[in-house]
């Protein structure tokens, strides 16, 4: 039974405020526990970009305003990382999604085997990077595999050799792994949406005389592109941020023309000690990865309007 403002002594104003706020009591928990675990952790890191801290120096560690970010600007291997960052993400996301969309297409129909063929479809997926970084080192090597030979073969290398080790075409080979690595994600979430599309749709298209191209321009790409965005935006922040297969294949060289920003991260942080220096630029990688995400973003609702 509700308790009358009055006899309790509370000024309906006052009950009104309390019963406004109550949600928020129940919530408090929760969000003090994300801000503990996300965002403390975060503001941590990023303090740590406007301080000179460098392990090997512990008398000069103090703030440094934005001499690492001024640093920064001017460091060739920054824009040539970048560089390479922008390479590495946009070259493997769009391998992935064409190759995902085209798997998912395939596995949408019926035919004898599917169940054996899905599982190898996926089988990628389940193997660890550093294991797929390993296996397409070995790969690459014209000693003990025969893939450089028939790369020779078709034309693709003028001859047999390792393209790891050349300094133009290194930063291929951990984008190729990534490809095969990342395909099945594409396909698992494209096919989960393929088969969410109503097959009256397909029928009415085909009664209307359109063609398989028309179906899919008008009936399956529309169902398939809120989730194709969500999957682009969550594979490119994944891509960029992603370390593991050129450590292990090249470990960001020949003489660091593979290296991408999270390895040059990697390599300011734990071979130069140089943690305010290494925090800039994953600030700054953050910060490209934001917007980027805002921006695909309001492409999506532009499209879904």
């Amino acid at each position: 039974m509700a308790t009358d403002p009055s006899r309790s002594g509370r000024s309906p104003h006052r009950a009104r405020r309390m019963r406004s706020a109550e949600p928020y009591f129940y919530l408090a928990p929760g969000i003090a526990i994300v801000a503990l675990v996300m965002l403390v952790p975060l503001v941590v890191g990023v303090s740590f970009s406007f301080q000179n801290y460098v392990i090997f120096r512990p008398a000069s560690r103090g703030w440094s305003g934005l001499e690492n970010y001024v640093e920064l600007w001017t460091d060739r291997t920054f824009w040539h990382a970048l560089g390479n960052t922008v390479k590495w993400t946009f070259w493997s996301v769009l391998f992935q999604i064409g190759l995902g969309l085209g798997l998912a297409l395939i596995l949408d129909k019926p035919f004898w085997g599917r169940p054996v063929f899905q599982s190898l479809v996926f089988l990628p997926w389940a193997v660890p990077t550093f294991l797929s970084g390993l296996n397409w080192q070995w790969l690459f090597n014209p000693i003990v595999s025969p893939l450089p030979s028939w790369l020779a073969f078709v034309g693709i290398l003028d001859a047999p050799r390792n393209i790891l080790s050349d300094p133009d075409l290194a930063l291929y080979g951990p984008i190729t792994a990534m490809i095969w690595w990342g395909v099945p994600f594409f396909a698992i979430t494209l096919l989960a949406a393929l088969r969410s599309v109503p097959s009256d749709l397909y029928e009415a298209a085909s009664i209307d005389g359109a063609s398989a191209w028309q179906s899919f321009r008008y009936v399956t790409v529309p169902f398939l592109l809120p989730m194709m965005t969500i999957t682009i935006l969550l594979r490119t922040v994944w891509v960029a941020n992603s370390p593991e297969l050129i450590f292990v294949m090249t470990e960001g060289g020949p003489a660091g023309m593979s290296q991408t920003l999270p390895n040059y991260v990697f390599t300011s942080a734990y071979s130069s000690m140089n943690f305010g220096y290494a925090s800039a630029l994953a600030s700054v990688l953050m910060v490209m990865l934001v917007i980027y995400s805002i921006l695909l973003l309001w492409v999506r609702g532009r499209l879904g309007q």
